[in-house]
């Protein structure tokens, strides 16, 4: 018999069989959720887990988990530490799985010799083929078919509904789909075998305090869930001591080709590994590969709705997954021995760890009702404020074993007709398994599906339609004239476009609260404000949440959504904290990875295909392609190429790190002018490959400042110079004379560009979380119009933020020499802060321009490119407005702090 819910008010009688009468008795009648008391139900009766048993309370059961530790951090020293799983380990041993000595060398990776290009005769026929392999003779593709490095054939299995049909059977009973794959584990066994990770690689969980004990969550083997996994590993099976963890990262998403002609549409199932770091992955250098195409059942319209052609669909997903994966499954139990990153030989132990999948795709991988929470069990007409437990494999099955259909169909969203592929593995659970999805369930669900055109509807109900129209014409001239920035793309219509793309809705969210602040109440700013401080999660994303809820409730009093907001895209949102402690920072584990896959394993090879019968043409395209990129990983390791990126970076004191659960590395940065192609001893510091310094400028400063007209020029300079040669001295150019100050007679170079380079992992960056940015200052952008960029200069090295740095505008890059000394320099317009924080409403700092305040600065005062957003005002712009005019045509501007992560970590 199945338990009945109790209430859970203090002297309550009354039990419930369903969740909604449970959940509506306690909102009328106690007006509390009440803690559920277990020893209320009957020892005898059959037993259903309920949330008390899992500490779950006010819909915040992640709480159970997100206080985890695997030790006792009061036994831990208080100092920057990390601490490895005591038993998966990640030992090295030998080929034959037994152990070695610690410290022994990796044998010997590869045999070949030096000088052998097998099967290419040389350098320029592999450099050909790598980088134009669908324009060259069939001959090249020939040669890269004989390359035997990361060749995993293609395979098929096909499915079909029934053996046996009668003639009027629908057209979907009688096709045949084929499901096309790779060996899963072949796959995993080159990945795990890649020279090109090596330094980049985590063998075993691990916990990492910064010097306050407090935990740092970065890559995937760094959170709760691997560590808790390889607990569960090691306890059911103690053989495994000393074996290294691989958790399996899947992904699916269905890609459309064609509309018109044929609708041709794929559905790839994307694999990973969750050793590499984050960067690495996000990178797409290998770390993440097409395992197979997925059939699509197509039938005609009239079976759109037919239960059992749904059904069809769905089991094929499933037992496609399944018998994809089967491979895998003997490396879950036993260890199987892999050649590393390293070169080290290792026993590996495999786990499906995460899978990542859009919301309506998680609907079909979790066996849910559309509208329900694929992670816990909050009714879908309440979402935000319901109890709810959190689903697993063994709730669920009770809960299906015990209940009718129609019951598990409407108490707890559970389509019993769709058994997860997951049952047929161990240790896998694809409740445990869904990770959070930036960009469709908080950037394209969130912001572009639900804040934006809320904020339209706002508007409407409030101006009237006509009114709200004007307004919405003069946001978007205000989204125009946003100023450039490196990696923002612009709107030259503002946002009124159908096709939205992830970077679409990326570049909106950055720029739209100072077009709309005007136009609309303080708390829907707010809203707006505290929604992106929950995206770039902030240090206190709990707080960001909160008052993101709070704030929302502007929309209801508006009657834009009169009946609240119970949807679950946004009721993802309160997940996020768990999934981040569970899989470390979540731009690791987004749909945008999947997205970006499908431009090389399925966009591209689709296009250069004939068209007809494409997949057959795609997948030769994608295996080759997968072969040079593992044929080039090995002449690298073989120094017979040089690597397409910089060696590992190696950040100073990198526990010292003071962060939260994000995965925003500490801020460092330096900046270098233009100069012919070096390297530099600066440790931050990468390959510069830039012009030289710009020609048809006069040479000496008195002339170069006529020529700009710049007449202070000169006698910014030496006050510079003076300052630069006084710093010991504590002397200042304001307090000498004009002929104490020293003259400049060398020739003056100047340049039209600077480079910003700096550590940013959670930006999109290179494989070490190094990004770039470049600093303009050039009369003629794109030979249109003058571009002079904005940045941050260093003041006061002792304040934090935004108190210690000065915004500035670029005029002029250039450079001197004195003494037999470089002195590269800048001359700045420079803006000063309204107020001694950040705007309330907005949350961004507010500044002007110094009027005839300029100054010249040293690049090495120079620390990243700056981002303002003007204060509009509430007038109409022209219509014809130029964005190039922007840095001129108004009294005050924003700074914003959401250009890119590395920005909203430093203005504040």
């Amino acid at each position: 018999m199945l338990n009945q819910l109790p209430c859970t008010y203090p002297g309550c009688p009354r039990t419930f069989k369903g969740q909604r009468g449970w959940t509506k008795h306690i909102h009328t009648e106690h007006g509390v959720w009440a803690k559920l008391q277990s020893d209320k139900v009957p020892p005898q009766e059959q037993h259903i887990p309920v949330a008390s048993e899992l500490e779950f309370m006010d819909n915040n059961f992640e709480e159970a988990f997100a206080n985890f530790e695997p030790f006792n951090i009061e036994d831990e020293p208080q100092q920057p530490h990390i601490t490895t799983h005591p038993h998966l380990r990640g030992d090295p041993c030998d080929a034959n799985s037994i152990s070695i000595p610690a410290g022994s060398p990796p044998s010997p990776r590869f045999s070949e010799a030096h000088d052998d290009w097998t099967p290419f005769t040389d350098q320029a026929q592999f450099l050909l083929a790598d980088f134009l392999p669908f324009k060259s003779h069939r001959d090249v593709y020939t040669t890269i078919d004989t390359i035997r490095a990361g060749d995993v054939p293609w395979e098929c299995f096909t499915v079909s509904p029934q053996e046996e049909l009668p003639s009027d059977a629908p057209s979907w009973k009688q096709h045949e789909y084929q499901v096309w794959y790779h060996d899963p584990d072949s796959i995993i066994k080159n990945m795990l075998d890649n020279p090109d990770f090596d330094g980049q690689f985590n063998y075993s969980p691990y916990i990492q305090y910064n010097k306050h004990g407090e935990r740092r969550w970065k890559n995937f083997m760094s959170g709760n869930y691997a560590w808790r996994k390889s607990d569960e590993i090691h306890a059911e099976d103690n053989s495994c001591d000393s074996a290294m963890y691989c958790g399996i990262i899947l992904g699916s998403d269905k890609t459309t080709m064609s509309m018109a002609t044929g609708h041709v549409e794929y559905h790839p199932l994307y694999l990973s590994i969750r050793n590499p770091h984050n960067s690495v992955r996000r990178a797409h250098r290998n770390a993440v590969t097409p395992i197979g195409f997925l059939a699509i059942p197509k039938s005609e319209r009239k079976y759109d709705n037919d239960l059992e052609f749904r059904k069809f669909k769905r089991r094929l997903f499933h037992s496609s997954l399944s018998a994809i994966l089967q491979p895998l499954r003997h490396g879950m139990t036993t260890p199987v021995v892999r050649c590393c990153p390293d070169g080290h030989y290792r026993r590996v132990i495999y786990d499906l760890s995460a899978f990542i999948a859009d919301y309506l795709e998680q609907v079909m991988l979790v066996g849910i009702v559309q509208n329900w929470c694929a992670k816990c069990t909050a009714l879908p007409e309440d979402l935000n404020d319901s109890p709810a437990e959190r689903r697993t494999h063994e709730y669920t099955n009770i809960l299906v074993e015990t209940l009718p259909s129609t019951e598990l169909w409407d108490q707890y969203g559970i389509d019993d007709d769709i058994v997860p592929f997951t049952n047929d593995f161990p240790h896998a659970d694809i409740h445990e398994m869904l990770s959070p999805d930036l960009l469709h369930q908080v950037i394209k669900g969130c912001f572009k599906d639900h804040l934006v055109k809320w904020t339209g509807e706002y508007l409407s109900e409030t101006y009237g339609e006509a009114r709200a129209n004007e307004i919405l014409d003069n946001i978007d001239r205000w989204i125009a004239a946003a100023l450039p920035f490196p990696g923002l793309c612009r709107f030259p219509h503002g946002c009124r476009f159908k096709q939205w793309t992830g970077d679409n809705s990326k570049a909106l969210m950055k720029v739209y609260i100072p077009a709309i602040i005007d136009y609309v109440p303080a708390q829907l700013v707010q809203c707006m404000s505290a929604f992106l401080d929950f995206c770039y999660l902030v240090r206190h994303i709990k707080l960001a949440l909160q008052r993101f809820h709070e704030m929302w409730e502007i929309f209801r009093a508006s009657g834009v959504r009169p009946n609240g907001f119970s949807l679950p895209r946004q009721h993802a949102l309160v997940h996020y904290l768990w999934l981040i402690q569970e899989f470390r920072a979540p731009n690791g584990l987004c749909s945008s990875i999947t997205e970006s896959c499908h431009v090389t394993a399925v966009k591209r090879p689709w296009r250069r295909s004939s068209r007809f019968e494409a997949l057959g043409q795609m997948l030769l395209t994608n295996q080759r392609l997968d072969k040079l990129a593992a044929a080039r990983a090995q002449l690298v390791a073989r120094g017979m190429l040089p690597a397409s990126y910089s060696p590992p970076l190696k950040l100073p004191d990198e526990v010292e790190h003071d962060l939260d659960a994000t995965d925003i590395a500490k801020v460092e940065s330096f900046v270098v002018l233009p100069r012919h192609p070096h390297k530099s001893s600066l440790p931050f510091l990468l390959y510069i490959t830039l012009t030289l310094s710009e020609r048809g400028y006069p040479r000496n400063l008195n002339h170069l400042g006529a020529h700009i007209h710049e007449p202070n020029l000169e006698l910014l300079t030496r006050q510079f110079l003076f300052n630069q040669l006084h710093i010991a001295d504590d002397l200042i150019a304001l307090d000498a004379a004009e002929e104490d100050l020293p003259d400049i007679r060398s020739n003056i170079s100047v340049f039209h560009s600077a480079t910003a380079t700096f550590s940013a992992p959670s930006d999109i960056s290179g494989t070490h979380g190094m990004h770039r940015k470049i600093i303009w200052s050039t009369p003629l952008w794109r030979r249109q119009y003058s571009q002079h960029d904005c940045m941050f200069i260093v003041a006061d090295e002792m304040k934090t933020g935004m108190r210690g740095m000065i915004v500035g505008s670029i005029k002029l890059f250039f450079s001197f020499m004195h003494d037999g000394v470089a002195y590269p320099c800048a001359l700045v317009d420079r803006f000063f802060c309204m107020g001694r924080g950040p705007d309330t409403i907005t949350g961004m700092w507010r500044i002007k321009p110094e009027t005839c305040i300029q100054s010249v600065e040293h690049i090495d005062t120079i620390y990243r490119a700056a981002h303002l957003l003007p204060a509009f005002g509430d007038g109409p712009l022209p219509v014809e407005f130029h964005f190039s005019h922007s840095l001129d045509a108004f009294n005050s501007y924003f700074v914003n702090k959401y250009a890119d992560h590395h920005a909203n970590e430093i203005v504040f």
